[in-house]
């Protein structure tokens, strides 16, 4: 793996040398990766290999063990205060759940992000709001609360809160759990419609084998027994080339 050069600005995000324990259990190590510009680049791997974890360390959540991260050239590590919450405006977060306040409607989901880290007045709120909403193809339902649309509609909400603030990179925490296989290609749309129309680059963690190839540019694979990664590259050339065992197993639906 050749690391991107130094200052290369097609370069959003960069690690080197992550590991991560919790006690004596490593969860991994030695990971090191870049994400360029404008990509959709997914984490994959099995059940407890660390895609979540790795996720909370990208968006600073928690400090890693060992080793680096940068975004959008800032360091996490380095960043206090006023700097670190002006990094975090700069990027959007989607969690499995949705994580949308079931009290509110659509628009005042999506307003709460603009309310906490903008001055605007409630009708300018409001107005950005149904536009991120009609950009994920839910300008009509902006009234509805939480319990009243679907799940495929709840994730397209949370997409839509994620991208208020017009971040510069978005991070999808398992966006089609629990959606039947239509909803979740139309989901897969999206995220491929929102990429390439905004320009935002995308982090995506999954495990799911479908969604993974339609909407994946790169990817980086976990694996739990090797405690770290252990590919990197475009999903449909590590399914059809690669010769490691479990990358073959898991692009394959083959039984270890």
């Amino acid at each position: 793996m050749e690391p991107q050069a130094e200052g290369d600005t097609d370069v959003v995000i960069q690690t080197r040398d992550l590991a991560m324990r919790f006690g004596q259990r490593t969860i991994f190590k030695d990971v090191t990766f870049d994400v360029r510009r404008g990509e959709i680049f997914v984490i994959l791997g099995g059940s407890g290999c660390g895609k979540s974890t790795l996720l909370k360390l990208l968006i600073g959540l928690v400090p890693p063990t060992a080793g680096e991260i940068s975004v959008l050239d800032e360091e996490w590590s380095k960043l206090e205060g006023e700097n670190r919450r002006a990094l975090l405006r700069r990027i959007g977060v989607m969690w499995q759940s949705g994580a949308l306040l079931g009290s509110l409607d659509l628009a005042q989901n999506v307003e709460l992000p603009i309310e906490a880290h903008s001055k605007l007045p409630p009708e300018a709120r409001n107005m950005i709001a149904r536009s991120k909403l009609g950009l994920v193809g839910l300008g009509d339902a902006a009234g509805r609360l939480p319990a009243e649309i679907s799940g495929g509609m709840l994730k397209r909400a949370g997409i839509a809160r994620a991208m208020a603030l017009d971040p510069e990179i978005l991070f999808l925490d398992e966006p089609s759990a629990g959606l039947d296989p239509i909803t979740s290609a139309g989901l897969d749309k999206l995220i491929i419609s929102l990429a390439r129309e905004t320009g935002t680059t995308f982090v995506v963690v999954t495990h799911e084998l479908q969604s993974i190839l339609a909407i994946g540019d790169r990817c980086i694979m976990l694996d739990k027994d090797a405690q770290g990664m252990i590919a990197l590259g475009d999903p449909k050339k590590l399914r059809d080339e690669s010769e490691h065992p479990t990358v073959r197993a898991f692009f394959r639906r083959e039984a270890m």
